[in-house]
């Protein structure tokens, strides 16, 4: 019997091949795009979810009030972890990680490495698969390097990398004691080896005994078997305030914890407290992907029922043989999983070819399994699902003819069946038409923070790291780069332009209050030239030079911003003292220079900033003014042997700040590309289901057609009057979509403080895409049926 069915579902499906072809490569793309979302989800799901003593793994977090504002971050004090651990006996063990970035040399092989630094019990706690060493052992003395597999075929192909030294920044030998396998792709670490948390100690980045407000490190704990969170929590809440409340300035700042296996898609700080963040994000796509696939499977709806009068006769046939309804319906569910699994094989074809687009579009590693059974019976399940969701209202509509109405021709009644398609089809378009206004405004919002003023001139901006020598011999490198032509100014910075790495709050001034003493300042450096060198205008005072005046090693300059929350009319000569510094040390203000952006050019808010004279290892950048007059390629070309001649070990790598300020648009520029993937899909979909009814319509009304041709109708006029129904139905999906699309759009804008307001052009531009859309659409079916010879549609009457 089910053989019966199928074969008999095959020859149907083979009679109309037209159909056929249209229903398959609509499920096919709708099914496409589902499965690649899925994989993203699965990854984003399963984020960090693969160690094994991954549900006692919490991650320490502070919680401090800031400016009058909540604040919640991830990096903790040095002395926390040791504390956690000698004091608290829930705490099994614990781990700090420090990101790290250093050169490696083996042999000639030189090259910059990331990584992490972390403690020795990291490996024991985290579950990365290790391939060679021991996992208790590989980081227990100062000089121990696990790298990973990747890696350790970048440094010394083919041997066996256990037991190798690898030569660290020029300074110290290292040895490999182990070999993990790759990193997965479904993890928040990003490293290509571990060093010891005790070698970056000897190199003097931190000590045990720091400051409980230095906030360097992320800390991990791994609390013991069937401890609770919620105790543990009220223990170590007030774990910084207890350690510091007999300092000169003892910290308000509380600790909790974050599961490990909550920290990824629950990590969003927002007053205080950890929320859904990315959650937020998976749950998006998740619905984008029911809509693709629901709309997928409207169209062969359509398509299915346009097509019920060449299959009611068959169904009354069948219904007088005395075949069951149940049976009917069995029998369409069968052709319609049929379709799905022919469907499925083209997605997954669709899917492998574009998924490493895909991936470089999210920025993933994501990839199918085939080898695992897990996927091929959730492959089956989501076939069948799709071929039940697709053939369900099909199956039971055409299995409802009364045989006597279908064999006499009088089963149809056009009001009652054009309804329903009718209403998948304003779906299909309310859904498509939400795409186009939330693309146009991710797309306006993009530009907006394109054409911000950002406040510096990145134009000819580079930067280079100070790695090595480079801080030593630094007085000659900058002669030389200035005589050479190439640079034109320069500036010794403790970050780039770019990017904040430190702020501090603690300070007072004369006028200030106790409030004044929580007012977070991101803290950058300058030796000289700050001004200068970026194009920032200098509003009061003077530049920092500590060249030209010895005594601005004390000196530090403002931003707007700092003056406007500092309440300082007259702020030249101002000093700044840290609260409870008891050696009298202080900064004094030279000079205020206008806002520029640091961070989220989305942030409307650009933080107080305080510039120092960077000094020792704090000075780890210098930025370069390219002269104009040269080509780029002719400037570095110069500039490459002066970095040789004092820095010979380490190879010359440069960034262009205005690259590395473009990485701030990599999230909105994501999700501009998918939104107009999204839309295209859909949109492509959609007009597929818009095909389907137009052909049904013409179907239906061919003899009115023939009728009013005979009556002197033109092929302008029949089309119009099929075109309008049409037209009607994108209008209705049109005002259900724009007010949805206002609403949910809005909340996505509430994202980003530095935004645009949604105008009236937005949902007029979309509502105009949407009717030329659907016109072109059914243009083809009403021409087609408005040309046709009225004596063939009415020979039968």
């Amino acid at each position: 019997m089910i053989k019966n069915y199928f074969k008999t579902a095959f020859r149907n499906l083979w009679k109309s091949k037209g159909f056929t072809a249209i229903n398959i490569l609509g499920l096919a793309i709708g099914m496409a795009a589902a499965l690649l979302i899925l994989l993203w989800i699965e990854n984003e799901l399963s984020m960090d979810r693969f160690h094994a003593k991954g549900d006692r793994i919490y991650w320490m977090y502070n919680r401090d009030r800031v400016a009058n504002e909540s604040w919640a971050w991830g990096n903790t004090s040095a002395p926390l972890a040791p504390a956690l651990k000698k004091d608290y006996p829930e705490v099994e063990d614990v781990a700090r990680v420090l990101d790290a970035g250093f050169l490696f040399t083996v042999g000639e092989k030189k090259m910059n490495a990331h990584g992490l630094a972390v403690d020795s019990g990291f490996l024991s706690m985290f579950s990365f698969p290790m391939l060679q060493g021991d996992v208790r052992q590989s980081l227990k003395s100062v000089y121990d390097i696990v790298i990973t597999e990747k890696l350790a075929k970048k440094l010394f192909g083919k041997e066996n990398a256990l037991g190798k030294t690898i030569r660290i920044d020029s300074v110290n030998n290292c040895t490999v004691t182990g070999v993990l396998k790759d990193l997965p792709p479904n993890t928040q670490f990003d490293f290509e080896y571990l060093l010891p948390l005790t070698y970056v100690k000897k190199l003097g980045w931190f000590s045990d005994n720091d400051n409980w407000g230095n906030n360097w490190p992320r800390t991990f704990v791994l609390l013991r078997p069937n401890s609770s969170q919620k105790a543990f929590d009220a223990k170590v809440r007030t774990i910084t305030i207890d350690h510091t409340k007999n300092d000169g300035n003892p910290s308000t700042t509380e600790v909790f914890t974050q599961p490990l296996n909550r920290a990824y898609l629950y990590g969003k700080p927002d007053n205080g407290k950890l929320v859904s963040g990315q959650m937020q994000t998976v749950i998006m796509f998740g619905i984008i992907a029911a809509f693709i696939l629901l709309i997928a499977c409207i169209n062969f709806m359509n398509l299915s029922t346009a097509r019920s009068e060449k299959r009611a006769r068959e169904v009354g046939i069948r219904k007088v043989a005395g075949a069951e309804r149940k049976t009917l319906v069995f029998q369409f569910l069968t052709e319609s999983i049929l379709l799905s699994f022919i469907a499925f094989l083209i997605a997954l074809i669709l899917v492998q070819v574009s998924l490493g687009w895909f991936n470089q579009l999210t920025n993933k590693q994501l990839f199918i399994q085939y080898r695992n059974g897990a996927f091929w019976l959730s492959a089956l399940a989501f076939v069948v699902f799709t071929g039940i969701l697709a053939g369900s209202y099909p199956a039971f509509y055409l299995s409802s003819f009364n045989p006597v109405k279908v064999l006499k021709g009088a089963f149809k009644k056009v009001k009652a069946l054009v309804a329903p398609r009718k209403i998948l089809v304003v779906t299909q378009f309310t859904f498509a038409i939400f795409m186009i206004i939330a693309t146009i405004i991710i797309v306006k919002q993009l530009e907006y923070g394109l054409s911000r003023d950002k406040g510096y001139n990145q134009n000819n901006l580079v930067y280079v790291r100070a790695q090595g020598n480079i801080n030593k011999h630094y007085a000659a490198i900058k002669n030389e780069l200035l005589g050479s032509g190439a640079v034109t100014m320069l500036t010794k910075s403790a970050n780039a332009i770019t990017q904040r790495n430190s702020d501090s709050w603690g300070f007072k001034w004369n006028g200030s209050t106790k409030d004044d003493e929580k007012i977070d300042f991101v803290k950058l450096g300058t030796d000289a030239d700050f001004a200068k060198t970026f194009d920032i205008a200098l509003l009061k005072g003077r530049d920092i030079d500590v060249y030209k005046y010895p005594t601005d090693t004390n000196a530090v300059l403002l931003n707007e911003t700092a003056i406007k929350m500092m309440r300082l009319k007259d702020p030249v000569g101002t000093i700044i003292r840290e609260v409870g510094d008891t050696s009298k040390a202080y900064v004094k203000v030279v000079g205020v220079v206008k806002d520029f952006i640091l961070e989220s050019p989305f942030s409307k808010k650009v933080s107080p900033m305080m510039i120092f004279c960077p000094t020792g290892n704090f000075a780890q950048v210098i930025h370069l003014k390219l002269n104009p007059e040269n080509t780029t390629a002719d400037n570095l070309g110069r500039i490459e042997p002066i970095f040789k001649k004092y820095n010979p070990q380490y190879p010359f790598e440069y960034t262009f700040v205005d690259e590395d300020y473009s990485k701030k648009f990599t999230d909105i520029q994501r999700q501009r590309k998918l939104a107009e993937l999204f839309a295209g899909l859909t949109i492509f979909i959609s007009c597929l289901g818009l095909f389907a009814l137009a052909a049904y319509m013409a179907e239906n009304r061919i003899k009115e057609i023939g009728v009013r041709k005979v009556l002197g109708a033109s092929v302008l006029g029949i089309s119009s009057l099929l075109s309008k129904d049409f037209l009607k139905l994108v209008m209705v999906a049109f005002l259900i979509a724009a007010p949805l699309a206002w609403w949910l759009m809005n909340k996505w804008l509430a994202g980003y403080t530095y935004r645009i307001n949604i105008e009236w052009w937005v949902f007029v531009l979309a509502g105009m895409l949407s009717v030329f859309i659907a016109l072109v659409t059914v243009s083809f079916q009403s021409i087609k049926a408005a040309i046709a010879n009225p004596v063939k549609a009415l020979r039968s009457e």
